[in-house]
């Protein structure tokens, strides 16, 4: 498979789930402003994140569909997808006195450890996406005959 047709496969994979994530949160504020508040942060920092994760997700969904910002926007999920996946992590390693609620829409469905799992699976096309296009674009720059 090309090269070009794994990062648009990566790109399309994390749009979805962005897209799926910010507007399950957007369309129920209700249920996600009582998940965020059952979250083991403070107030001031639920009400933040609040209103900054499902805006990260629409921002970095448009960058994603951005061929110059998509490099960057790549990076930018791994980073976020990784941040979510350590918050998991010291849900399951028992981190925090309760376990809070769990995400919106069918995400919510899934066990804390099957959401480790998806979670790692989207880090992986994160990261799989952000190497092959920082690769691509290393090859790009070389003199023709290397390529």
């Amino acid at each position: 498979m090309k090269k070009e047709t794994v990062i648009t496969i990566c790109r399309g994979l994390l749009i979805l789930l962005f897209i799926y994530a910010s507007f399950s949160k957007i369309f129920d504020p209700a249920l996600s402003k009582r998940q965020m508040m059952a979250q083991p942060f403070p107030t001031f920092l639920s009400w933040g994140l609040l209103f900054l994760i499902p805006a990260s997700e629409i921002v970095l969904s448009v960058l994603l569909m951005i061929e110059s910002k998509s490099k960057k926007a790549l990076l930018a999920s791994v980073i976020l997808m990784g941040m979510f996946t350590v918050y998991i992590t010291t849900i399951l390693l028992n981190f925090f006195n309760r376990v809070p609620c769990s995400c919106g829409g069918v995400i919510e469905k899934l066990t804390w450890g099957q959401h480790l799992v998806f979670n790692l699976f989207f880090l992986g096309v994160a990261l799989t996406g952000y190497l092959m296009s920082k690769s691509k674009t290393i090859r790009s720059n070389l003199p023709q005959h290397y390529t």
